[in-house]
């Protein structure tokens, strides 16, 4: 095996899984690197082996699709074309003249460096979620909707027993389903996009039925729940004294400002509350990729712009999984021909193609009816924390643009440390640059994560090796 051209893949998501088995059955060995202990994801997270979930697949909707990449993983694993190195955070990927060598921590702790040598790379980092603070949020019993789903897929476990599902985004509608099925009390489900926005998108909508039909269901499992779903509404503050005890939403007028008069407080322990995703970039800019606007840029092949790099899934665009899947396979398909010095045939996957491309408009549909309300900022008092890591407040933030001049996030940042904790801004950017009045941009590190500085003295002067060069 070790003659035969040498991919690396981080992530090991569906895009991740879908192009390193694409890439295996076409001739390439595989290194596969994720932070995770098992393959699949955040989409695809399994509950830990030690909980002997009797029904994991209860708490997917496309478990088939997971069972056939579980599977083919487990063939080309068992056949040696493919490595699977679990609980590896990479943190650089350089570029030599020999190929690509991705730096990753090893373990829980990541206190252990190890590198992996290769010719070219796959990025699958996949993505995060947006954060948007509000009075109150930073109570215990406010989580993301992510990590709610997180917590519920991986440990069987849920962090209340009443809980109140808001912010916006098709992802409220399987996390409230989740929690409402593994007997949560969900009172409601807050989601501050009007109705009739999807009208307006009608013929991109309507080229995905399935998708369609997949909203249609978890519908119909809210209402066989009895979740009240209170549309164009928002969160307006939780409160608590040591944990959250209760919300308070309020209707939005057609403008996005809240409507005086509409508040009602919901007594709950849980707040699960999203507002969208980001895409994971920053190993792709380390590597001095292209990027459109927050996306990673790729072509047809799903290669970026600096040879021997390719990129998959939702650091390429939030768009989920089928997407995912779809462009993970074709980025997998193109680095086998690539690598093996022959130009890849696009008839080999115009059905993958066909797929990407109706997805990306589906998604370019839903991201323009699920946004944030416009005047969300109104919502946030002066001692509204928006920093948690350096606990810098609204009213810290509103003085540095009034008084200081700060217009942008790296001024913000410069002037009140905005950003500069351990989370490095992935938390409180979107937050930080609302409040500046600019747009959300790319903060390029030189770092995908924090790394003792014990670790960079070793890389330096005892380099590693993973043994997979």
């Amino acid at each position: 095996m070790t003659d035969r051209p040498h991919l690396a893949v981080i992530g090991a998501g569906p895009a991740g899984l879908a192009a390193t088995l694409a890439a295996a059955a076409h001739g390439v060995r595989v290194t596969l690197l994720d932070s995770a202990a098992e393959a699949g994801g955040q989409f695809y997270r399994q509950p830990a082996t030690e909980l002997h979930a009797r029904r994991p697949q209860a708490l997917h909707h496309e478990w088939r699709t997971w069972e056939r990449l579980r599977d083919g993983l487990r063939t080309h694993l068992q056949a040696g074309a493919v490595s699977h190195l679990t609980d590896h955070h990479v943190w650089f990927v350089e570029r030599r003249p020999d190929g690509v060598t991705a730096h990753a921590l090893l373990g829980p702790e990541q206190e252990d460096p190890v590198t992996v040598h290769a010719d070219a790379v796959l990025l699958a980092t996949g993505g995060y979620e947006k954060v948007l603070p509000f009075p109150g949020w930073t109570l215990p019993g406010v989580v993301t909707a992510g990590g709610a789903q997180a917590m519920l897929k991986g440990t069987l476990a849920v962090s209340g027993r009443t809980a109140v599902v808001a912010g916006t985004g098709p992802l409220l509608l399987p996390v409230a389903t989740g929690l409402a099925a593994a007997g949560v009390d969900v009172a409601a489900l807050v989601e501050s996009t009007d109705p009739k926005a999807f009208v307006r998108r009608t013929r991109a909508l309507a080229a995905q039925p399935g998708k369609l039909a997949e909203g249609a269901r978890y519908a119909a499992r809210l209402a066989r729940h009895r979740v009240r779903t209170l549309a164009r509404h928002t969160v307006v503050e939780a409160h608590g004294s040591e944990r959250l005890e209760a919300v308070t939403v309020a209707a939005l007028d057609a403008e996005g400002h809240i409507r005086p008069g509409t508040e009602r407080r919901i007594p709950c322990d849980t707040l699960a509350v999203g507002h969208g995703m980001l895409p994971h970039t920053d190993l792709a800019e380390t590597l001095g990729c292209r990027l459109d606007g927050l996306n990673v840029h790729v072509d047809d092949e799903q290669r970026t712009d600096v040879p021997g790099v390719w990129a998959a899934g939702e650091t390429t665009g939030i768009g989920g999984s089928a997407l995912a899947l779809a462009e993970g396979h074709i980025a997998g398909r193109s680095a086998a021909a690539r690598l093996q010095g022959t130009a890849p045939d696009p008839h080999a996957w115009a059905t993958a193609a066909r797929s990407r491309t109706r997805l990306r408009e589906f998604a370019t549909a839903l991201d323009s009816v699920y946004t944030p309300p416009a005047h969300w900022t109104e919502q946030l008092t002066d001692d509204t924390v928006v920093c948690r890591c350096e606990e810098v407040t609204a009213g810290a933030l509103r003085e540095a643009v009034a008084d200081l001049g700060a217009g942008d996030v790296r001024t913000a940042k410069l002037l009140t440390r905005a950003g500069m904790g351990w989370c490095q801004g992935r938390m409180c950017a979107p937050a930080v640059a609302a409040l500046a009045g600019c747009q959300l941009t790319p903060s390029r590190r030189p770092f995908a994560r924090p790394v003792p500085l014990g670790v960079l003295a070793r890389e330096h002067t005892h380099p590693t090796d993973g043994g997979l060069s």
